[in-house]
C-alpha cells in the first residue's frame, strides 16, 4: 500500500540537485534530502527580517493606543508581545531543523497523521488571510501615494497597483525557497534603509508633551494590548517557523534557530511600533486614520519628494510578508491533504488571495482596524491552543521525528490520536468564550463564558482583555505536558 510519504514524492516530485536561479523549486512536504540541507542559523535574519520590516508596524502603535493605555504601557505591551511571539516562532524552528520538513507536518507527531489536517486546515485559512490582507493594504497605500502626488488613485491606479504586488508575490510563491530568500535579501536592504529615512522625516510631527500626557488605562486594557500584539505578530507566523529552518543542516546550532529567527523577526517590529505609538500618540486625527487606511495616514506625514520612495518601501515590505504567507499556505494545503504539486498550491491560494483583496479594497465597507482584530483574534485563539501543544510535544521528545511515520497513518504516531485534538478542541472552546468583538458583527458570539465566569460579561472590565488566547495556549501546553509524556516516550521507543 502507497503511503502518503511515497505520494508526496511523486506530487512534488523528488529532491532534486540544486536548481538554477529560475527553476520551480520540487520540494512540497517531503523531508528535505541530506544533499540539500545548506546554509547556518543566521540566514535565517534575511527571511524573517524582510516580512516584518514593513511600515504596517508603525500602525501598530494606533492599534495598541486604541485599547485606552498610556505611552508606558503600550511600550511594555508592544515589545513584550513582539518578542515573546516571536521567541514561540523560534522555538518551533528547532522542529525544523530536527526533522528537515515543513511545520505541519512535523505537527503531526503529536496530533496523528491524519489528524494533523486539522491544525493544517487551520493554518492554511491563517496564512491565506494574511496574504490578503497584506496585499490589499500595498494596494491601498500605492493609491493613497498617487492621490497625495497627484497622480490619479482611483480605481484604475488600485487595479494596477493590486496587479503588479500580486504578481510579485504568487510568483515568488511558485517558485519557491531559493527565490524567496533572493527576494527578502533585497527586501531587507532596501525597506531597511527606506525605512531609516521615513523615521528621520517624520520625527518633528512628534509631540512628546502630548504623548507623556496619555493616561493609563486598566491591568485588562493593558493585558488585551499585549495578546492583540502578540496575536498580530509571533501567534500569526508560529505555525510557519520550521519551513524555513527545515533547510538547515541538522548539526545546525540549535540556539542559533532560535536566536536568529527571534532577532530576525522582532528587530523591525519593536522599532517601528515605538515610533508609531509616538507618531500616534501625538496626533488623534491620525491615529483614527490609520485605523481605515493604515499605510496610506502615513504617507500624509511626508514631503511630496518622498512619497514615490515610501510607496516603494510600503509595497515592498508588505511584499515581504505575503511571500513567506503564500509558501506556507502552499505547504499547509498539501500538509491538509490536498495532493497536488506545491507550486499548484501556491497558484491557487494566489488566486484566493486576489478574490480576496479585491473584496477587501472595492467592495467591502466599514473600519478596517475592527475586521482586522476580529480576524487576529478568532484565528489567535485555536493557532495559540496548537502553539501549545506543539511546544510541549518537542520539549518531551529526546530524538530526532521518525521520517516515514509523519506519513504513515500505520506507524508510531498514529492516525487520530484523541487527546491533541481534544485539546485543540477544548482550548478553542474557553479561548472564544472569554475573547469580544462585538464591533464585528459575524463575531458577536464569542465572549460567551465572560458573564458565567463573574468578568462582567461582553461589556465588562475583562471584555477586551483577549484572556482567551492565553488560556487556549496554557491549556495546550499544560495539557500536553501531564497527558502526553507516556505517549511520547512510547512513539521514541518503538
Amino acid at each position: 500500500m502507497r503511503t502518503e510519504h511515497a505520494m508526496a514524492h511523486q506530487a512534488t516530485g523528488e529532491p532534486a540537485a540544486p536548481t538554477s536561479r529560475v527553476a520551480v523549486e520540487t520540494n512540497g512536504i517531503n523531508v528535505i534530502s541530506e544533499s540539500e540541507r545548506k546554509g547556518t542559523p543566521r540566514q535565517l535574519f534575511w527571511p524573517w527580517f524582510g516580512a516584518n520590516v514593513s511600515v504596517l508596524g508603525l500602525a501598530y502603535g494606533a492599534f495598541t493606543l486604541g485599547f485606552g493605555i498610556s505611552f508606558w504601557q503600550a511600550v511594555v505591551a508592544g515589545v513584550v508581545g513582539i518578542v515573546v511571539s516571536f521567541l514561540l516562532c523560534g522555538f518551533v524552528a528547532i522542529a525544523g531543523k530536527r526533522g528537515s520538513a515543513p511545520t505541519l507536518v512535523l505537527s503531526r507527531a503529536a496530533f496523528g497523521v491524519t489528524g494533523g489536517r486539522v491544525p493544517a486546515v487551520l493554518a492554511w485559512v491563517l496564512t491565506v488571510g494574511w496574504e490578503t490582507v497584506l496585499t490589499s493594504l500595498a494596494t491601498l497605500a500605492t493609491a493613497t501615494v498617487f492621490t497625495e502626488l497627484g497622480w490619479g488613485g482611483g480605481t484604475a491606479t488600485q487595479v494596477v497597483a493590486l496587479l503588479v504586488v500580486a504578481t510579485l508575490v504568487v510568483v515568488g510563491g511558485v517558485l519557491g525557497f531559493d527565490l524567496i530568500m533572493r527576494m527578502q535579501a533585497v527586501i531587507t536592504v532596501v525597506t531597511g534603509v527606506l525605512t531609516v529615512v521615513y523615521l528621520v522625516l517624520v520625527a518633528d510631527e512628534i509631540d512628546w508633551g502630548t504623548v507623556s500626557g496619555l493616561p493609563a488605562g486598566s491591568t485588562q486594557a493593558f493585558i488585551g494590548a499585549l495578546v492583540f500584539v502578540m496575536t498580530g505578530y509571533g501567534f500569526g507566523w508560529v505555525n510557519a517557523a520550521a519551513d524555513y529552518s527545515r533547510y538547515l543542516p541538522r548539526s545546525s546550532s540549535t540556539r542559533g534557530v532560535v536566536g536568529w529567527t527571534t532577532f530576525g523577526s522582532a528587530l523591525a517590529p519593536v522599532v517601528l511600533l515605538v515610533v508609531g505609538l509616538l507618531l500616534a500618540g501625538s496626533s488623534g486625527n491620525l491615529s483614527t486614520a490609520i485605523g481605515a487606511d493604515p499605510i496610506g495616514a502615513l504617507a500624509t506625514l511626508l514631503p511630496t519628494w518622498f512619497l514615490v520612495p515610501f510607496a516603494l518601501v510600503a509595497v515592498l515590505g508588505l511584499v515581504g510578508g505575503a511571500l513567506l504567507d503564500i509558501y506556507s499556505s502552499g505547504l499547509a494545503l498539501l500538509s491538509a491533504g490536498v495532493r497536488i504539486p506545491r507550486p499548484v498550491a501556491a497558484s491557487i491560494d494566489g488566486v484566493l488571495m486576489v478574490l480576496g483583496a479585491v473584496w477587501v479594497v472595492f467592495l467591502a465597507e466599514g473600519d478596517f482596524f475592527v475586521q482586522f482584530q476580529g480576524f487576529l483574534i478568532t484565528l489567535g485563539v485555536p493557532v495559540a491552543a496548537w502553539c501549545g501543544v506543539v511546544l510541549a510535544d518537542l520539549l518531551l521528545r529526546r530524538r530526532d521525528y521518525s521520517e516515514p511515520d509523519l506519513y504513515d497513518p500505520r506507524g508510531r504516531y498514529g492516525a487520530v490520536p484523541p487527546v491533541p485534538l481534544a485539546l485543540l478542541v477544548l482550548g478553542s472552546v474557553l479561548g472564544w468564550g472569554l475573547v469580544t468583538n462585538t464591533y464585528a458583527g459575524w463575531l458577536q458570539w464569542q465572549g460567551y463564558l465572560l458573564g458565567l465566569l463573574g468578568l462582567g460579561g461582553k461589556d465588562g472590565d475583562w471584555a477586551f482583555a483577549n484572556l482567551g488566547v492565553l488560556v487556549a495556549l496554557v491549556v495546550g501546553f499544560g495539557g500536553t505536558l501531564l497527558l502526553r509524556r507516556g505517549a511520547v516516550r512510547a512513539q521514541e521507543a518503538a
